[in-house]
């Protein structure tokens, strides 16, 4: 294998301009079509004083009012905010408003705390804070309380006195405010969370360890610290910010509970006390957290082209949520924060093309909407788990769907001469070893190239810094839908004996991934996603999961199995740690796939 050594630009050039990339693209990548001459609806901004988090501050907010739409002639609402970095008028928060308000729903859009000209700190979609305002804005549609000049919305469909039937729709960190908002109001009727977060302390520093507990994985730094800037540089992107945005010199515009978070990560050391308030802040302000207090009907949208919410989040929302008997349906299309395919030619949602009625998740959203806000009982919203194909080519073929998540169906065992094999006693005694090195050696992924629309490298490991196990060709094509799952065990005594220290630092890091290679030996890393693990005990088997993917592999492709020793997107070990991974046949790895149709 070739090795390529390019100049690093040094991070702190590389973060800035990670931050002036992001703003420009973090939120939903979708764009406002041209308002039409005589659209029908009237669109009036207001201002909402709330109190949150402690503060009094305002919401700039847009209320779209279709045509006819009066106090004898209600209408449902459709409530909407931006991602991060985003307000009210970006093309993918104003499109809601105006995509709604045609099909004859009243919308309010409004700019997210600490973002646009709404006031108030970034809190992280905080239930307490940022629901807590959302909350506030539907007392207004409720008819409880005014706009600032006095505005009502004596027009909205109300269930009951001060209860309008109101649903929630938005993206990223649009998303998750619809969940925390429905955990402490219990007023909203209808959820479409699109590409958002079930546990920050997942997506920020995974480890897909489960049953790791109290040990944080490693640091996803390139998205974290892009976000972070964004949100410290607002003098930048919003002049004259109100003073309610406004905390310390040393955290400008988060709450301090999430400064101290990013400042703890990027030490890359994790000592007890300090780990311990990361992860409570990470998790207190993530679905993960509250979801036992959300019973409002939801219909999750996740992206299988996502390395910073990947489809295990929405997974692990749906299983909470369907557990508890909450109403939920799981969609997983093409496209997230990290790119993917959408328009018409694709069968994909693309607002800006106005194809809410002719893509499948559009009418999807539009039949989750009709049977719970418009309260049509007759309305089919679909089967529980729908799945995008990028290898079927007709548009209106693309969606696969199902009543469950295909289970692990797959069973490969890692042989001693770095083959998969499919039965145990095909595994060779053997031993194989890699070293990790003080800078990272294997690339996966580039939050930077994908904000700002760059081509990203291909990824790529550093002979001796790598294990891989590869199956024989396959003799039929294997749809692989699901997060696969491997359990291993490695030998690393320098490891075992940092690994009782008091910071959880020194534990092994190792990231796990699967390839597809091609009969010419073409290896593609799907959607470059990669599993991060900080070894919770290196005396012991471990298991593994990795990020969902919805795949085929090939007839006479083949199956490539990966632990790498880093990965230049996240933190890696702390000191140099060699690893030796032995087999046998009654004792070695596990990789376990979950396939559709088996």
């Amino acid at each position: 294998m070739e090795v390529r050594v390019s100049r690093r630009v040094p991070r702190s050039r590389a973060l800035l301009a990670l931050a002036l990339g992001a703003a420009l693209a973090v939120p939903l990548t979708l764009t406002s079509p041209a308002t039409a001459a005589a659209d029908p609806y009237t669109v009036t901004p207001l201002t909402f004083t709330v109190r949150a988090g402690g503060r009094t501050c305002a919401i700039d907010a847009d209320l779209y009012r279709p045509a006819g739409v009066d106090r004898d002639h209600p209408a449902p609402a459709v409530l909407g905010t931006n991602g991060f970095g985003g307000s009210k008028s970006d093309g993918s928060t104003d499109t809601i408003g105006k995509a709604f308000a045609r099909r004859g729903y009243v919308s309010l859009i409004y700019s997210g705390l600490g973002f646009g000209r709404s006031g108030c700190l970034i809190s992280l979609d905080d239930p307490a804070i940022d629901g807590a305002a959302a909350a506030q804005l539907v007392d207004f549609l409720g008819g409880k309380r005014a706009a600032d000049d006095g505005t009502t919305a004596d027009f909205v469909t109300r269930d009951a006195p001060g209860d309008p039937r109101v649903g929630m729709i938005g993206g990223s960190y649009g998303g998750a405010v619809q969940l925390a908002t429905a955990a402490v109001d219990h007023r909203l009727d209808a959820l479409v969370p699109m590409i958002t977060w079930n546990d920050l302390a997942y997506s920020l520093a995974p480890n897909n360890a489960p049953g790791s507990g109290g040990v944080p994985g490693a640091f996803k730094w390139q998205w974290t610290n892009g976000f972070y800037l964004i949100g410290e540089g607002q003098p930048l992107l919003q002049p004259g910010l109100d003073p309610s945005r406004i905390n310390s010199l040393a955290c400008l515009h988060f709450v301090t509970e999430a400064c101290r978070t990013v400042h703890t990560l990027n030490s890359g050391s994790y000592p007890a006390d300090r780990t311990a308030e990361l992860l409570a802040f990470a998790r207190r302000v993530s679905p993960v957290s509250y979801l036992h207090r959300v019973h409002t009907p939801t219909l999750l949208v996740q992206g299988q082209a996502d390395t910073l919410f990947n489809l295990n989040e929405a997974t692990a929302t749906y299983r909470t949520l369907k557990a508890q008997g909450t109403p939920v349906k799981m969609i997983w299309q093409s496209w997230g924060h990290s790119g993917g395919l959408t328009g018409p030619a694709t069968g994909e949602l693309d607002l800006s093309k106005g194809n809410l009625d002719t893509s499948y998740v559009g009418r999807r959203v539009l039949a989750w909407f009709d049977r719970h806000l418009r309260k049509r009982t007759h309305v089919d919203t679909g089967p529980p788990f729908a799945y995008y194909r990028d290898w079927i080519t007709d548009p209106d073929r693309t969606y696969a769907t199902a009543g469950h998540l295909p289970a692990l169906s797959r069973t490969l065992y890692l042989s001693g001469d770095g083959t998969l094999v499919d039965h145990r006693g095909k595994v060779a005694r053997g031993s194989r070893g890699y070293t990790n090195w003080l800078i990272p050696t294997s690339h996966s992924e580039s939050s930077l190239t994908g904000l700002i629309g760059l081509q990203d490298s291909p990824p790529r490991d550093t002979k001796g810094t790598y294990l891989a196990w590869t199956s024989a060709p396959l003799e039929r094509p294997l749809d692989v839908v699901g997060a696969p799952r491997a359990t291993l065990k490695v030998v690393s005594p320098k490891a075992e004996r940092t690994q009782n220290s008091a910071d959880a630092a020194d534990k092994l890091v190792l990231f796990a991934k699967l390839y597809d290679v091609a009969p010419d030996g073409t290896r593609t890393l799907v959607r470059r996603l990669v599993a991060p693990v900080r070894v919770p005990d290196v005396t012991k088997s471990f298991t593994v999961t990795l990020p969902g993917i919805v795949h085929r592999y090939e007839r006479g492709h083949r199956l490539r199995f990966v632990i790498a020793a880093s990965d230049d997107a996240y933190f890696g070990n702390r000191g140099i740690k060699p690893v030796t991974v032995i087999s046998g046949p009654r004792n070695t790895g596990v990789l376990q796939l979950p396939v559709a149709g088996s």
